[in-house]
């Protein structure tokens, strides 16, 4: 009843012998000589030494480059400026700023003072420090929204071709820096127009 029924095609199929090919063993080349394999060790440790001494060679160039970089910055050297400083756009801007007195470049040592004085436990002095706090934000602020609309409208005047972005933001960056660690260094005194 459950008997299975012969197929001759299977039954043929089955009949005939596999003629796969076995699997080679080994690894397909002769094993080197110890001479071989002495002499190609030496060839990657020369190699690597070689490269060790070419890694060395190009932080030596960096590190050198960075000197040569920020000497250039303290000096005023724009030829060796890095990339994001150089030209008559980034000149204006940083002019722009250091020619102003601003109160955004001691909002991080006011923000300082104003944490390490929250921690004293006198609730009169906390009140008056968050009051403080709020008000030197809302002046940061308001401050670094107007040297935005000068920046953006003294550049609009002077550079009407220049299509580059970020001249803005750069010189807000540079405004919440402190003066005498600003990088590169300022090139005019507070009051001073910009160079032309």
């Amino acid at each position: 009843m459950f008997r299975r029924q012969s197929n001759p095609t299977h039954d043929s199929a089955a009949a005939e012998p596999t003629t796969e090919a076995a699997p080679s063993t080994g690894k397909g080349r002769p094993t080197p000589t110890r001479k071989e394999a002495e002499a190609a060790r030496k060839a990657r440790v020369d190699a690597g030494e070689a490269k060790g001494d070419q890694r060395g060679r190009a932080r030596e160039q960096a590190r050198d480059d960075r000197d040569l970089t920020y000497q250039a910055m303290e000096d005023g050297d724009e030829s060796h400026f890095p990339p994001r400083d150089q030209g008559p756009v980034r000149r204006y801007v940083r002019d722009m700023v250091d020619g102003r007195r601003l109160a955004t470049e001691f909002f991080l040592p006011i923000m300082l003072g104003i944490l390490a004085l929250s921690l004293l436990p006198i609730p009169a002095l906390v009140q008056t420090i968050t009051l403080v706090w709020l008000a030197a934000i809302a002046l940061v602020v308001a401050e670094l929204g107007w040297l935005g609309f000068r920046l953006r409208s003294g550049l609009r005047e002077r550079f009407p071709a220049d299509t580059s972005k970020g001249n803005v933001l750069y010189g807000i960056i540079r405004a919440t820096q402190l003066r005498r660690f600003r990088l590169p260094k300022p090139a005019v005194k507070p009051g001073q127009p910009p160079r032309r």
